[in-house]
């Protein structure tokens, strides 16, 4: 039975249809799906699903993969409500727009996938300054600071990623988090990254998230080793 709604529901998110992929949920609902089963076994497979078709095909339709995550976000709050015990977050992460971008496309699309696959993502907005990533990461016990930038000034200025590297440097804070950048400049040089004093970069907001997913799983392990 539960075929039948996958199918439904990938073909509403492929089409761009919210109300086609809400209506597929709440008539799985209705018919005694579990919640734990709509988010486990229908929305994050098609979330991956998409992340595997963006890695194949770095051009596909921007638009479509955004209303693919924004969906997937939606769906998966509302089912997380009726969950009969919450699941367990796999990390958390601050992210926002460098200071003086006002870009918001990408990062809007990562938090969505971030949020489906069970990542607690704090938004910080657009034109945020480096000192406000770091004090939020602190606040909210993140493990991963992800800054957007769109141009090549908010990549490499004063207040971006740069900074951000420095603050943690100057308050012992660089084995705490890790820091992953992401936009245009990066993807068109590749080394970017490395000179902003990033640990990662992604090309897209998809594969963003399973960048990010990655970096959490690293600062996790370390802690459990240190642990030990």
């Amino acid at each position: 039975m539960l075929d039948r709604f996958i199918k439904a529901y990938n073909e509403a998110v492929f089409e761009t249809d919210k109300e086609a992929a809400f209506t597929a949920v709440n008539t799985a609902l209705a018919e005694g799906i579990p919640p734990e089963d709509i988010v486990f076994k229908i929305v994050i497979p098609a979330v991956e699903e998409m992340m595997s078709n963006i890695t194949k095909d770095p051009d596909a339709n921007l638009a479509q993969h955004f209303m693919t995550a924004q969906i997937a976000a939606e769906v998966t709050e509302k089912m997380l409500e009726k969950f009969e015990h919450p699941p367990e977050i796999i990390g958390r992460v601050v992210i926002g727009t460098a200071h003086g971008d006002l870009h918001s496309l990408g990062k809007r699309i990562v938090m969505g996938c971030l949020k489906a696959l069970m990542v607690e993502a704090t938004d910080l907005g657009v034109n945020v300054p480096a000192e406000k990533f770091v004090d939020e990461a602190i606040a909210r016990d993140a493990q991963v600071i992800a800054m957007s930038a769109m141009m090549v000034h908010t990549a490499t200025g004063e207040d971006g990623a740069c900074k951000v590297r420095q603050i943690l440097k100057e308050r012992g804070l660089e084995q705490r988090f890790k820091l992953i950048v992401g936009g245009a400049p990066y993807r068109y040089d590749t080394e970017l990254y490395q000179a902003v004093g990033a640990d990662s970069w992604a090309p897209d907001g998809v594969n963003a998230a399973r960048a990010i997913i990655n970096l959490i799983q690293q600062v996790k392990h370390r802690d459990s080793a240190q642990d030990i």
